[in-house]
């Protein structure tokens, strides 16, 4: 059984024998451009190596593709190139998740499941905290150049 969980819902619904397979988030983008945002479910995959958007997702918001310099030819996980073709845009977006702000260059990939995909370069580099049983999110472990970061509140003693 597949089962995705979302950062609103708890593992408390699911049977023993359900396997977690996908892990989303719902996050912010902003095109640099025009300033407007919108919020999309983005999957969390440590078996991905870029950051990805999907083409029809990007050409539907209408965000400004930039032309690589050289097209990157994708592979599947079984070592086959992927029948969309190669890598031939990217865009540049704020990202923004809980208190979480940083600018990036996603790629845009053709026909895919998932709107966005963070990777693993992307989960290495902000090195999130997940509590598996909750499934939350926390942003608590980023580098100083995601801007302002979630941190937890200090409040006076006694």
């Amino acid at each position: 059984m597949l089962t995705r969980i979302t950062d609103n819902t708890s593992m408390h619904n699911l049977d023993k024998g359900d396997l977690l397979r996908e892990v989303t988030v719902k996050i912010g983008l902003e095109r640099i451009d025009t300033q407007e945002g919108i919020t999309v479910e983005a999957l969390l995959d440590s078996g991905v190596t870029g950051l990805v958007m999907s083409s029809e997702f990007a050409r539907k918001q209408e965000f400004k593709l930039k032309k690589l310099d050289r097209p990157m030819y994708v592979r599947n996980v079984d070592g086959s190139l992927n029948k969309e073709g190669p890598i031939k845009h990217m865009v540049e977006v704020n990202i923004y998740y809980q208190e979480h702000r940083e600018r990036t260059e996603i790629d845009v990939i053709g026909r895919q499941k998932w709107t966005v995909i963070l990777e693993m370069l992307w989960l290495a580099r902000h090195n999130p905290e997940i509590d598996w049983k909750t499934v939350e999110v926390k942003m608590t472990r980023c580098p100083e150049e995601c801007g302002k970061q979630w941190r937890p509140k200090q409040g006076k003693p006694g």
